[in-house]
């Protein structure tokens, strides 16, 4: 019996997990799909399973991402995993925070403490194991930063060409450093990331390189635990919200899939409401939400989180699917919002790339509004650390932008001078 295999979302065709595929023959997407009850019996997964597990990769402490393998991977061996101990990321509690959006149960998950600053780490433990698996030599990506960097780290480990496509002058600085840094070969194309999602399908027709965007399944795979590791860290407790942002719209596929399948075994009772948040310039998947999802209308994106510059999310269909599993809606912020949610989380000493604090902008917006209520558990994911994007914390506090800016002050060398600024 077959306990994980490729399956269309679609028309539910299936594949074995050996095909080196990322869309169906219909051309829609493909999940890796699980049969959960089988595992369920094969590893008595539970609540208490999980909570009593004290696993080890590669004689390290595992947690993470493979603290839950057998509903990632479980057919995988230990020697053939890609790890960097990614994951364990905390769950914040800020006073300021919570007094600012006005709500009392308020948690932050915060991705950006994973090895390479982001929650992309996840997803490429599962897909860059694969490819290993499927004894793919190189791997390649279309990227705003986040993932360019997670691949060069993990392309690097299990010493594979790592290969990343990135728009040009779309990318913050700190993020095209590590690519360059972890010895990926980076190419700027003259296009937006669209064109770079468009060249990754090209190069692996015709130069066999393998896709870590989140079209491949095995990605979304490792992102599910994001979930998975906030529920047990509240106690299996579900909160009322998981708000988070929305770009390529792989975390909201992932998530979805992650509760459904909780569900499906009885680690949850009932369902949270997911809240996409989409910057106002990058907002595809809210304008298609506001209109029934009658159909994508593609935009060319402009905003400053450029981790969610994206006008053509890939998992388009998958992210419906989990807004109907989780009666979700979808917001939009604008830069100016997401700017001041940010000088919010970093002045509460978190900090998060511009990308992450419109989760918090997004928050914000459906309290005023009344759709989120004060009373009720919300827990927001940030994606990405506070480095990830230097320039837009020193143009913010030098130039002034908010009533929040921090600038700094030139003085004498005297400490006369250094009495009198305090």
């Amino acid at each position: 019996m077959q306990l994980s295999i490729l399956k269309c979302i679609s028309c539910g065709k299936e594949y074995a997990l050996t095909d080196v595929r990322f869309t169906c023959m219909c051309g829609h997407l493909l999940d890796v799909a699980h049969d959960v009850h089988e595992l369920k019996k094969k590893f008595r997964l539970s609540k208490k399973y999980f909570n009593g597990k004290r696993a080890t990769i590669h004689n390290q402490p595992s947690g993470g991402v493979w603290h839950f393998g057998e509903l990632v991977l479980p057919s995988v061996k230990e020697k053939e995993i890609v790890f960097k101990q990614e994951g364990n990321t905390r769950l914040h509690q800020s006073k300021k925070i919570s007094s600012w959006l006005g709500l009392r149960h308020f948690y932050l998950k915060h991705e950006g403490e994973n090895p390479t600053g982001s929650f992309k780490d996840r997803g490429m433990t599962v897909a860059v194991t694969q490819a290993k698996r499927l004894r793919q030599k190189a791997v390649v990506c279309a990227s705003t930063g986040n993932t360019s960097a997670s691949l060069a780290a993990y392309a690097s480990e299990a010493e594979m060409t790592g290969l990343v496509l990135i728009p040009k002058g779309s990318v913050a600085v700190g993020k095209i450093s590590q690519a360059l840094a972890y010895g990926a070969k980076t190419l700027i194309v003259n296009g937006d990331f669209d064109d770079c999602m468009r060249l990754i399908f090209e190069a692996q027709e015709k130069l066999q390189a393998y896709p870590l965007n989140s079209i491949n399944p095995f990605r979304l795979e490792g992102q599910k635990t994001i979930v998975w590791e906030t529920l047990q860290q509240l106690g299996w407790k579900v909160p009322d919200w998981f708000v988070f942002p929305g770009g390529n719209l792989g975390n909201t596929s992932a998530f979805g899939k992650a509760l459904h399948e909780a569900s499906e075994l009885g680690l949850i009772e009932k369902m949270p409401r997911f809240a996409v948040i989409q910057a106002e310039g990058a907002s595809p998947f809210y304008r298609a939400f506001k209109d029934g999802f009658k159909e994508l209308r593609p935009q060319k994106a402009h905003t400053i989180a450029t981790a969610i510059k994206i006008g053509n999310p890939a998992n388009y269909t998958k992210a419906i699917r989990s807004l109907q599993w989780t009666n979700g809606i979808v917001e939009s912020v604008t830069d100016n919002e997401i700017l001041e949610a940010k000088a919010h989380v970093d002045g509460a000493g978190i900090g998060a790339e511009p990308a992450s604090c419109a989760t918090v902008a997004g928050l914000k917006k459906l309290i005023e509004n009344g759709i989120v209520k004060p009373k009720e558990t919300v827990v927001g994911i940030l994606t990405g650390n506070i480095l990830k994007d230097p320039q837009a914390i020193v143009d913010y506090h030098i130039e002034k932008h908010g009533e929040l800016a921090n600038p700094p002050v030139d003085i004498e060398a005297t400490i006369e001078e250094v009495k009198r600024f305090l």
